[in-house]
């Protein structure tokens, strides 16, 4: 059980509703990317905090939903990324160097919803694991593509890994601190 499905157990399951989850989702999705976050030692946005917490609260398959509408939005041209328009738009930034950590957001939507319909966002610990890992996925193939995109002998690591690992860090403690904490809400109110 997700928190969705906690929530919205008495409520009708039409594709409708489905759809407006979905746009939703994407919708604070894109929010996530254009607010920069002062961090060190690169500022951050809140894009892998939102891409993780859409599949906890929504599950695998409605997270990867919003989180695979997000990106069709930005594939068809609209400015839904960090930096666009200003970095460009469309393919030809999905192609360039986030490309891959674009991908990988599939990967931990689907993984961290997976991982909440067992239970896992429940507790601090095993939450801030869930985070954890979905982060740690979602890298994989961001620097495999910088590292083709600009070649193995560049300091792809230095790029595209190390300057973000603390920021993956205390996105992860507040997924574990605000998940579970919903949970507990819920839960007070005989939802959960």
């Amino acid at each position: 059980m997700t928190l969705h499905s906690a929530i919205s157990r008495n409520f009708d399951h039409s594709l409708l509703r489905n759809i407006v989850i979905v746009v939703v989702g994407s919708l604070l999705l894109t929010l996530s990317a254009k607010v920069t976050i002062p961090f060190y030692p690169v500022p951050q946005t809140m894009q892998t905090f939102v891409v993780i917490g859409l599949g906890l609260a929504l599950g695998p398959r409605l997270g990867l939903a919003a989180v695979a509408f997000y990106l069709a939005q930005g594939a068809l041209g609209l400015p839904v990324f960090a930096g666009t328009p200003e970095k460009g738009i469309g393919w030809a930034y999905m192609m360039g160097p986030t490309g891959g950590y674009l991908l990988g957001f599939l990967v931990a939507a689907y993984l961290s919803g997976v991982l909440a319909e067992r239970g896992w966002d429940r507790n601090v610990f095993s939450a801030f694991a869930v985070a954890l890992l979905a982060t740690a996925i979602l890298f994989v193939p961001g620097v495999l593509w910088l590292g083709v995109l600009f070649g193995w002998d560049k300091p792809i690591l230095e790029w595209g890994l190390y300057p973000f690992i603390v920021g993956g860090l205390a996105k992860s403690a507040l997924a574990a601190a605000v998940f579970p904490a919903a949970w507990r809400f819920l839960k007070a109110r005989g939802l959960g």
